[in-house]
């Protein structure tokens, strides 16, 4: 069947489908956005043996949809848009500040960080570079890192830590050579994230809508960038509070540099701009 022979996308349907995404998921789709919607689920479409988008619209909000076909559907419409050593000042605060703190606070136990919205884990494999490069010249720090992500299909990418030769043009050189592989292939080089460093940082999905979340409850340090941007301030809050269930008290959290938390009501003292510490 091809997408010609499909039923248009009417706006009664695109509205209820919108209204789904955006209760479930957090994610605010426009009408504006209509046509970028019908294109990606055509997919979804075709594998159903569906012939028009109301049927597929019924099906998804009917509850009879599995889980899968869910999850499948948010992956389509989810933006997942990172690189490595995005927003390079909140790296730099952890060198001078969060991992010295760390070491005279004399803990035990590892320190653990959240990428709560990792989409295809550089920024779960850029901490892990930064904190490598600091205790070269440190004491020995333990850590873990976990990276998060409501979409399955970019979790995988991440897992695996494999990116063009392009993606890794803002890494330093000398990092480069300590913790990406380069494959022998000239004609598509790419290159993998050393193992030790794949092996100090885990991924599963996770909604940031979700009531509540199956993960450990004392972080140290929490990223939560540009994903808040796609939710309304309430919502924001509501994410936000949750998150910092999971923050130990004078943990450190990360805004990205399009979000605030002027006007809503949040356990966190700012630092400097979109760097804030629990209270």
């Amino acid at each position: 069947m091809s997408e010609n022979q499909i039923t248009p996308l009417n706006d009664a349907d695109f509205t209820k489908l919108s209204n789904f995404i955006y209760v479930n998921y957090g994610i605010k789709l426009p009408i504006s956005k209509k046509i970028m919607l019908q294109s990606r689920l055509a997919s979804r479409l075709k594998i159903n043996g569906m012939k028009s988008y109301a049927e597929y619209t019924k099906y998804v909000l009917s509850g009879e949809a599995s889980e899968s076909e869910i999850v499948n559907m948010i992956d389509l419409v989810s933006t997942n848009k990172t690189d490595f050593y995005r927003e390079s000042a909140h790296f730099d605060f952890m060198k001078e500040v969060v991992l010295p703190d760390f070491l005279t606070a004399d803990s035990r136990q590892p320190l653990k960080i959240w990428s709560s919205a990792s989409s295809s884990g550089e920024e779960a494999y850029t901490i892990a570079m930064v904190i490598s490069e600091f205790i070269e010249n440190n004491r020995k720090i333990d850590f873990e890192i976990l990276g998060t992500d409501i979409s399955a299909r970019i979790l995988e990418k991440a897992k695996l830590g494999i990116y063009p030769m392009d993606r890794v043009d803002v890494i330093p050189l000398s990092q480069k050579k300590k913790y990406l592989l380069r494959s022998k292939d000239q004609e598509n080089p790419m290159v993998r994230i050393v193992p030790h460093l794949r092996a100090k940082t885990r991924f599963q999905r996770l909604n940031l809508m979700d009531m509540s979340f199956n993960v450990p409850k004392d972080f140290d340090i929490i990223f939560c960038r540009n994903v808040l941007i796609y939710f309304d301030r309430e919502t924001q809050e509501k994410v936000i509070n949750k998150l910092c269930m999971h923050l130990k008290p004078g943990g450190y959290f990360f805004l990205g540099h399009s979000e605030s938390i002027s006007g809503i009501d949040v356990p966190l003292k700012p630092l400097k701009p979109t760097m804030f510490v629990k209270i």
